[in-house]
C-alpha cells in the first residue's frame, strides 16, 4: 500500500461502511408496512474495524483467475452480515420497524457520512498543499 492509499484508507472505509447501512436504513423504512419485515441494521464498529483490518468475509466465493483482478473481499458482504435489530414495540403484523428509531439512525448516519466527506476533503485539500508546496 502506497502512501495515498494509507492516507485515505480510512475514510474510504468509512464512507463505504456508512453508505451500506444507508442502504439498510433506507430498506428498514421503505418496508415499515410489510407483514412480518425484521429491521436490520450493522455493527458500525464491528464493520470499520473488519474493513481496516482487511477481515472482510465473503460469501459469494469469487476466486480470480489471473493475477490482475482485483481481490474479491469487497465491502458489500458486510450487507450479508446485517443483525436484525431488537424489536421495540410489538406489531400484530410481525413487523419489528419503529419508523421514529430508523429515521434517528437514518439522519445520524447521513450526518456522519456527511462529516466523513469533510474530512476527506479536507485531506485531500492538506496533501494537494503538500504536493504543490
Amino acid at each position: 500500500m502506497n502512501a495515498l492509499d494509507a492516507a485515505l484508507n480510512f475514510h474510504q472505509s468509512s464512507l463505504r461502511v456508512r453508505a451500506q447501512r444507508q442502504e439498510l436504513l433506507a430498506a428498514n423504512i421503505a418496508n415499515a408496512d410489510t407483514p412480518n419485515y425484521k429491521a436490520r441494521d450493522i455493527d458500525f464498529n464491528q464493520a470499520m474495524a473488519d474493513a481496516l483490518n482487511g477481515n472482510v468475509t465473503d460469501n459469494s466465493a469469487l476466486t480470480n483467475t489471473n493475477v490482475q483482478h482485483l481481490a474479491g473481499n469487497t465491502l458489500e458482504n458486510s450487507l450479508s452480515q446485517a443483525l436484525y435489530r431488537k424489536e421495540v414495540q410489538s406489531s400484530a403484523d410481525g413487523n419489528t420497524v419503529d419508523m421514529d428509531v430508523e429515521r434517528n439512525h437514518f439522519t445520524d448516519n447521513a450526518l456522519r457520512y456527511e462529516a466523513s466527506l469533510t474530512m476527506l476533503n479536507a485531506k485531500i485539500k492538506g496533501l494537494m498543499t503538500a504536493i504543490q508546496g
